[in-house]
């Protein structure tokens, strides 16, 4: 699969995006190492500690099916910049993919690629940390 498909994927996957208090959704791709894909969108509440990033759904949804390694994955705002995981969505990806590369994606398709350890998160807490 190529950048740009698994971008469409993720621009698609904004589609079911529960966000009536942010009015921005998102949507997230997420490609195992075997080339499976996961989706999600994010999934506010009124409770908005609740919510969920559409980045954490993806993974959330991969891990519960049984995947632990990741490549790539494709993050899609609705807007004109770039859409950024969060802090927290990128806390947990290094969980389990501290090289993934992470594709932002503006609303019109165009995105930058970057590393998740390299770029957005470097020196991160993960699970070398406790070694």
């Amino acid at each position: 699969m190529t950048d740009a498909e698994l971008v469409a994927l993720a621009l698609a996957a904004r589609n079911h995006s529960y966000s009536p208090y942010s009015h921005f959704p998102v949507g997230a791709a997420l490609e195992c190492a075997d080339g499976t894909v996961y989706t999600g969108c994010n999934v506010e509440n009124a409770a908005y500690g609740s919510s969920i990033c559409a980045e954490r759904t993806a993974l959330v949804k991969a891990v519960s099916e049984g995947k632990r390694t990741f490549t790539r994955l494709a993050v899609a705002g609705s807007s004109d910049d770039y859409c950024w995981p969060c802090g927290a969505c990128r806390q947990m990806l290094l969980e389990f993919a501290p090289h993934l590369t992470v594709l932002c994606t503006r609303q019109n398709g165009d995105f930058v690629s970057l590393s998740l350890d390299g770029d957005l998160l470097p020196h991160g807490f993960g699970p070398h940390s406790l070694e």
